[in-house]
């Protein structure tokens, strides 16, 4: 169901058909006072706009802030209406927002207090004097860039003798999250004549162990290279693929099982995932031939194709009917480029208006501006994993987006930054390399991500 389903309330009135008689009133008594139960106080917690330089406080340095109203030159804004409150950090990375954590939404980040996420762990609640917030169903979720596992990737593999290694540096982070996504951009056969030749990518199926070390729960195959060796290998891709124990969306053995959405269940919470791809080589799945969630549009596979636009509209409206939160992976745009295409932005638009809760695209190998269209967190893509696209600066970094759900409503994300290695091994950074490798992203974000 989509997001104001879950806010919606009934209120019944009952009364009566005849007024009961009256008893005489004694002049003596006076009327009972009325009962009162205390109100819960809400639970609060920190916020900040996504450029804000305020991340992490000690619980001593929270009790100062909330004292004081002031910390490191950022003012402390509270005993507000939240939405209000909300709105100004949004706008004002000068800003630190005390609300209760039911108002708080993705276009603003969560302060983390000593070691404690509010969000992540919301029964922590470390500042001094809050309230416990009602039991909520936490969810979340890790989405990753390009996989890549041929090529010079597979040829490293195999020398150091096991695939799980280019995973290793966030073997924990992915296999912590309670769902990971990731898009495959490689065949797990080669049966069949390379139709990309240099640019063929077939994987060994061991990469399998890997993908299921790493905590991958959802595996994309909407891209670009599941055909590179034909109709055979794509069959033996679906077939490894589920022996292994992995699920997939977004290709199939016919265009009925292409566009099928793959709903996981978590906690409570049921997340639907939908996979389309714009970009064309691998064929388009048909009644009797396998192949992708084919949406064609610009600049890749010619004009907006505008019924499969609607019906993909459509798909996904069904969708958030049956789930609490809805996924589209997106393959589209220009390869290189950190500026989305405006089609992008359009078919965007549309699985917003659709009830998608997050779009999140892949393909043009660099990190991609963020926007907020509605209530739905679009994310343009980002940037490989693993790939062997060591030739540019860009082309080596990338971001896992990491999401925190609520009861199936998005109330965090963040981007976690790291650097592709000669090794093909995409490892966390910190400090000033941290911002370096996201300026690719926020230089074409809009809204609440926008630099400002």
């Amino acid at each position: 169901m989509g997001r104001s389903a879950l806010l919606v309330a009934s209120l019944v009135l009952a009364g009566c058909t005849a007024e009961p008689p009256q008893a005489e009133e004694s002049p003596s008594a006076a009327p009972p006072p009325p009962s009162r139960t205390p109100a819960a106080e809400p639970f609060r917690i920190l916020v900040t706009h996504h450029h804000s330089p305020l991340r992490v406080l000690s619980t001593d340095g929270a009790a100062r802030l909330l004292d004081s109203g002031a910390v490191a030159g950022l003012r402390l804004l509270r005993d507000q209406e939240p939405a209000a409150v909300i709105a100004r950090v949004r706008r004002d990375p000068t800003l630190i927002g005390y609300v209760p954590a039911s108002a708080v939404d993705e276009t603003v980040r969560a302060v983390r207090v000593g070691s404690v996420d509010p969000l992540r762990d919301p029964t922590a609640s470390p500042l001094p004097g809050e309230g416990r917030p009602s039991d909520q169903d936490v969810v979340t979720l890790a989405i990753t860039g390009d996989v890549m596992l041929g090529r010079r990737v597979g040829a490293r593999l195999r020398q150091i003798g096991g695939p799980t290694s280019v995973f290793r540096p966030f073997l924990g982070r992915l296999a912590a999250a309670d769902i990971t996504v990731g898009n495959l951009e490689s065949t797990l056969s080669q049966r069949g004549a390379p139709t990309q030749g240099g640019d063929s990518f077939g994987a060994d199926p061991g990469v399998r162990e890997a993908l299921r070390a790493a905590g991958f729960d959802v595996i994309g195959l909407a891209n670009n290279h599941l055909g590179d060796f034909g109709p055979a290998a794509m069959r033996d891709t679906f077939r490894l693929l589920r022996e292994g124990g992995l699920a997939y969306v977004g290709a199939g053995h016919h265009r009925a099982e292409a566009e099928r959405p793959l709903v996981v269940e978590r906690d409570g919470t049921s997340v639907g995932f939908v996979a389309v791809d714009s970009i064309g080589e691998t064929p388009a799945a048909t009644a009797s031939s396998p192949g992708t969630n084919r949406l064609d549009m610009p600049p890749r596979t010619g004009p907006m194709d505008e019924r499969r636009l609607a019906r993909l509209g459509q798909q996904v409206r069904a969708l958030a009917r049956q789930v609490d939160t809805v996924v589209v992976l997106a393959h589209w745009g220009t390869q290189y480029t950190n500026v989305p295409e405006p089609s992008q932005r359009r078919v965007a638009r549309v699985l917003a208006r659709a009830g998608a809760d997050i779009v999140v695209g892949g393909h043009p190998h660099w990190l991609q501006g963020l926007e907020q269209i509605g209530d739905t967190l679009v994310v343009h893509s980002l940037g490989n994993f693993v790939f062997d696209m060591d030739f540019q600066r860009r082309t080596r970094e990338g971001a896992v987006l990491e999401v925190v759900l609520w009861d199936g409503e998005v109330k965090g994300v963040e981007l976690v930054p790291y650097v592709i290695g000669e090794d093909f091994t995409p490892r966390p950074v910190r400090g000033a390399r941290t911002q370096a490798v996201l300026a690719t992203a926020w230089e074409t974000s809009r809204g609440p991500y926008a630099l400002p």
